[in-house]
């Protein structure tokens, strides 16, 4: 049986994405409901597997949006997580029921064949259907396979059914342990996935998915039923094309599962050097561009511009946040275009800075309309006009990288000469984590620098904070020559005299040594505004009007507060009869969703509203 449904907005709890479903649906097989989800109407189509089920099928999330931009993309939930069914019986979590699964869903969403991405555990179904269902299988590409092959780490021979006084390091992998402690052990075990540096937030998102099955369903997956000796049979009887990712510091299965693997189908190796379990998170551009390659091999394009009869080009990376960015970034743009006349600007912005862009004339690149909203991500993440930035902007990492392979796959296909991104953190992050993506100039701007927490916080968000400051730091450490120029928007006075953290340095001083200082930029000069009373005159104000101009910038995070300020525009009108007051919704704010009352005047947006 299945069931399809459009696609739905996010649940209450879960962060917003980068991409949401074209299609969702349940499929039912010997009772045990799977849910899965279709992105996309590309080809060919991409399945990607579930793993083990501690997580669910957003553990794709960093793959999912550029796929779907190029291909189809269909996920399911594994049975025992997610949106599925969570079978009593350990014999209901034996290898071939997720083949089994596997197929059901690709008949449901009406899939002749596919090209399967399997990790960890999923390499198990995906050898299974590999070998025997071929006539489905366009190729197969198994990152971290958990399959018994090679040397098992020594390590994690423990006693699975053994009550121990005490449950240290590998122990945790203990039935026992789960039942006495499950969260501990997702937090031990993830910890171990995802061992590289700085890895907070990916460890954070896997304990919250393990969290949403249960101790009792994780017992009934340890089912061994897939020994060494039918992974190699099955590795023998593949035909299609195998990509193998291992990283060679994977503390969960060890490297050497993934070279025994590669022996046995004859696949492609890479090794990717310091990468742990799931490089698919931790390192994604580097494992979808991989994956774009070997699905889609890149064709040698058809025309080709010696360097000197290119034109000079810009592309300019404006953050979404507000208006503020880019009331100054067009001011920038306007002074490049005097110093360099012949100079051609490129915009990759979201709206609503587009709206600024639009009404200027400005050239917006039409792969912008392939970026995910950062302002729409902000706005979901406050309530009331609060807004917690540091965890807000965490909450973002899957839009921020959809956002950055929109960014490669455009400056991989045309030729720029200066990059700059304003607050384009996006750009700015995975340049440092890719430095051999860098192919032209690059000039970065912002007005902060790092993150503090906040008191209430405690001491959690205290190291949180510092350990993203230390990021930071040690990126332009070892990679200085990414950023050709760093600019704050702003003077040495305006950068907070706070260190990043415990045994940092301290804000103020290392942005002196590692930015110059452009001071503040308005994007307009008051003096050539001329008279007030004139100025007041040409917009339409009688001399002594009394006029109260309303507004709460670019975004939609003020809409609560724009209602608070109407709600009491008729006791502000009862002391001061002659007041007009005009609200300004801006770009983001639909002005049929406030209130009203007589008098109350409410526009939508104002092209350069400082006026």
């Amino acid at each position: 049986m299945s069931v399809l449904t459009e696609s739905r907005q996010e649940t209450r709890g879960e962060q917003s994405r980068a991409r949401y479903p074209d299609q969702s649906g349940d499929v039912e097989r010997n009772g045990v409901r799977i849910h899965y989800e279709v992105y996309g109407d590309g080809a060919p189509t991409i399945l990607f597997l579930p793993a083990w089920s501690i997580v669910h099928s957003r553990f794709w999330k960093m793959q999912i949006p550029y796929f779907a931009r190029h291909a189809r993309v269909v996920t399911f939930d594994g049975r025992g997580n997610g949106r599925s069914d969570r079978p009593a019986e350990s014999s209901a979590y034996a290898a071939p029921e997720f083949a089994a699964d596997t197929l059901a869903v690709m008949d449901a969403t009406a899939t002749d064949r596919a090209f399967l991405v399997a990790e960890s555990a999923g390499a198990r179904w995906a050898l299974l259907l590999a070998a025997e269902h071929p006539e489905r299988v366009q190729g197969v590409v198994f990152i971290g396979p958990a399959v018994p092959l090679g040397t098992p780490l020594v390590e994690r021979a423990k006693p699975f059914d053994a009550v121990l006084p005490a449950y240290e390091g590998w122990d945790k992998y203990n039935r026992n342990y789960w039942m006495q402690d499950y969260r501990g052990f997702l937090e031990f075990f993830f910890g171990k996935a995802f061992n590289e540096p700085h890895s907070t937030k990916a460890i954070e998102d896997a304990v919250a998915w393990g969290l949403e099955t249960s101790p009792e369903t994780l017992i009934a997956t340890q089912v061994r039923d897939f020994n060494g000796a039918t992974a190699q049979s099955l590795s023998g009887q593949i035909r299609c094309p195998v990509l193998i990712i291992q990283g060679t510091d994977d503390a969960i299965t060890g490297a050497s599962r993934g070279v025994a693997l590669a022996e046995a189908t004859g696949g492609k190796l890479t090794m990717l050097a310091g990468s742990g379990h799931l490089p698919q998170v931790r390192d994604p551009v580097k494992v979808n561009l991989m994956l774009r390659d070997f699905i889609a091999p890149p064709t040698p394009p058809v025309r080709w511009s010696r360097g000197r009869a290119r034109r000079k080009r810009a592309l300019y990376i404006s953050s979404p946040i507000g208006l503020g960015h880019a009331q100054r970034d067009v001011s920038i743009a306007d002074e490049l275009r005097q110093l360099h006349p012949e100079l051609e600007i490129d915009w990759l912005a979201q709206h609503p800075v587009t709206a600024v862009l639009q009404a200027r004339g400005e050239r917006i690149h039409p792969a912008s309309a392939q970026l995910a909203n950062e302002s729409r991500h902000i706005e979901s993440e406050s309530a009331e006009h609060d807004l917690h930035c540091f965890q807000a902007w965490r909450r973002m990492d899957e839009i921020l990288l959809a956002n950055f392979m929109v960014f490669h796959d455009l400056v991989r296909d045309e030729d720029y000469d200066l990059w700059i991104g304003d607050e384009a953190w996006e750009l700015d992050y995975y340049l440092h984590e890719n430095p051999e993506q860098k192919r032209a100039a690059y000039a970065w701007l912002t007005d902060f620098v790092g993150w503090l927490p906040m008191p209430d916080g405690g001491a959690r968000e205290a190291f949180l904070t510092a350990d993203y400051n230390e990021e930071m730091i040690e990126h332009i450490a070892r990679y200085p020559r990414l950023r050709d120029r760093a600019i704050f928007v702003g003077t040495p006075e305006d950068v907070v005299p706070d260190r990043f953290g415990p045994n940092l340095p301290p804000i103020r001083d290392w942005t002196e040594a590692h930015y110059d200082f452009s001071g503040y930029i308005t994007g307009f000069d008051p003096r050539s505004l001329g008279d007030r009373d004139a100025l007041r005159a040409m917009l339409g104000y009688a001399p002594d009007e009394k006029v109260c101009i309303v507004s709460v910038g670019g975004s939609g995070v003020g809409a609560p507060l724009l209602r608070r300020v109407i709600a009491a525009y008729p006791a502000a009108k009862a002391l001061v009869p002659a007041l007009r007051m005009i609200v300004v919704a801006g770009p983001r704010i639909d002005p049929a969703s406030l209130p009203t009352h007589d008098g109350l005047e409410i526009r939508a947006y104002v092209h350069e509203l400082y006026r």
